[in-house]
């Protein structure tokens, strides 16, 4: 006889169906698990072998064949704990194979017999729902597989506990979907001094979702004007929020069921490798852009990072997507992130001010700065200077406007956007390209004059220029004007690099 039951592997965020095949024959006692397992699957017999043993079960001495199908996709995880040992089950008549085909499996045993967290448990879910399965998981997950929407879920503590529930002895109870996460607060516009112009740029990037560099000398606030902004920038929508919680589970960071409503920020150390940013690796793993889907990374001391693993993020920043090509896996994560970095003018971050600039200025700036490669720079949105704070900015009051202010009007905006651009597949200023970008950001007459003038004085590329219309509409919209007028152009240019001259 051969038992079989559903459950699933991760690729991505892809959940493929696999299912396990349990066999057990005649002939000398051994254990196989076969399929592309990698060392935790392989690991699993030890973990169902002692799992079994706790609830008072052994093992026949006969050959048991696990058959992880299809055979030609790896296997990764210890989620296949639990469907092996209830093939096993099945296989030896101790549970209803005809009961368990009617569920998807995903769970990693102890040796005790309790089913332990895995991750990927709402990915599995919604996998589940969309074949009309049922989903057994971890009792612990169970909150989170109830977010998947009409799925029935069988929450399991222990392998005790499934089978009284399989028997009819006990029934376990169907979970409630987790609550969302409270909000974490964090830095407040209010707690920074002057820097006007940084705030304005900083209100503007949250509204449109556009990128944003800071450039100034060392203390000057820009690390704390970039943790600003999650407490300006809307709470993720319902959909948004199921999708950043499905990276969250996969990437086993998902807490007690609670669906995520804040963006990601994510805030890599300048030594990160190339992997780690865009994901990759020998097993290929989601990286930081990925992680901060929807959110935001936040790049601080943007040259000290090698300028290979930079230039790695041109193509997500377009596409909204970073797609992995190795030989044993073609992976494509979503990426779609607000880019916020911030660096200083050179070296010694004093650029400018003759008592601390070192003897070295200012080809010292020119070879710090060229570090950050062009084509980079042309993705970004907004380019600011952020001025060194005197003592005497340090001891005025506090500004009377802080984050919940300008928060009011960011929502205001992306509420705006929303209804704009309702049914077109884009949420944001920053997203729109082509025609419709062209249909609600072309400038009024004046306006386009203006831009075609720059264009030429500011060597702008065709990227520039299209980036320059969307600033200029997310100003616009800050402004509730209807039209994009020379003063939003006007605006937008003011925060545009210009290309070095030859």
């Amino acid at each position: 006889m051969v038992a079989h039951v559903a459950t699933v592997a991760f690729l991505g965020l892809e959940a493929r169906a696999v299912e396990v095949q349990v066999q057990i024959a005649s002939g000398l006692p051994k254990f196989l698990v076969v399929g592309l397992p990698d060392k935790a699957v392989g690991e699993s017999r030890e973990r169902v072998h002692a799992a079994l043993a706790a609830i008072g079960l052994s093992l026949p001495p006969k050959r048991i064949t696990v058959n992880l199908s299809p055979a030609d996709l790896p296997k990764e995880g210890s989620h296949y704990d639990l469907p092996i040992a209830l093939g096993l089950l099945a296989a030896m008549g101790a549970v209803d194979a005809e009961t368990l085909a009617g569920y998807v499996v995903v769970g990693e045993l102890g040796l005790d017999g309790r089913v332990q967290p895995s991750p990927g448990v709402l990915l599995a879910a919604i996998h589940a729902s969309s074949r009309k399965l049922g989903l057994i998981c971890p009792a612990r997950q169970g909150s989170e597989a109830a977010w998947a929407g009409d799925i029935e879920v069988l929450p399991a503590s222990d392998l005790i506990a499934l089978l009284n529930h399989f028997r009819g002895s006990s029934a376990l109870s169907p979970p409630k979907p987790g609550e969302a996460d409270p909000p974490v607060p964090g830095p407040d516009l209010a707690q920074v001094k002057g820097q006007e112009t940084a705030k304005r740029a900083l209100e503007i990037a949250a509204a449109g979702g556009h990128n944003l560099l800071m450039s100034g000398p060392p203390g000057a606030g820009k690390s704390l004007l970039a943790a600003c902004l999650p407490g300006i920038l809307p709470d993720l929508t319902p959909a948004e929020a199921l999708e950043v919680s499905m990276i969250a589970s996969v990437a086993g960071t998902l807490m007690d069921g609670r669906l995520i409503r804040m963006r990601p920020f994510r805030a890599p150390h300048h030594s990160a490798s190339m992997p780690a940013l865009v994901g990759g690796g020998l097993k290929v793993r989601r990286g930081e852009v990925s992680l901060a889907h929807l959110g935001v990374p936040f790049l601080d001391e943007l040259p000290e990072f090698q300028r290979p693993v930079l230039d790695s993020l041109r193509q997500p920043l377009e596409t909204g997507t970073v797609s992995v090509a190795r030989a044993n896996a073609h992976v494509t994560f979503p990426a779609r992130v607000q880019l916020i970095a911030a660096m200083n003018p050179c070296r010694c971050g004093h650029l400018g001010d003759p008592a601390l600039a070192c003897s070295r200025a200012p080809r010292c700036a020119a070879d710090y700065q060229a570090k950050v490669s062009g084509p980079l720079l042309d993705r970004i949105d907004l380019h600011v200077d952020v001025a060194a704070v005197s003592a005497a900015d340090l001891v005025l009051p506090p500004p009377s406007e802080g984050s919940a202010q300008v928060a009011a009007r960011v929502k205001t905006a992306r509420d705006i956007q929303t209804r704009r651009y309702e049914g077109q597949g884009v949420r944001t200023n920053a997203e729109a390209d082509g025609d419709l970008l062209s249909s609600v950001a072309t400038p009024d007459e004046p306006g386009r004059r203006l831009l075609a003038q720059a264009a030429e004085a500011m060597r702008l590329s065709a990227r520039g220029y299209h980036r320059v219309l969307r600033v200029a509409r997310t100003i616009a919209d800050l402004a509730g004007s209807e039209g994009v007028g020379r003063v939003h152009v006007a605006e937008a240019l003011s925060y545009r690099r210009q290309a070095p001259r030859n």
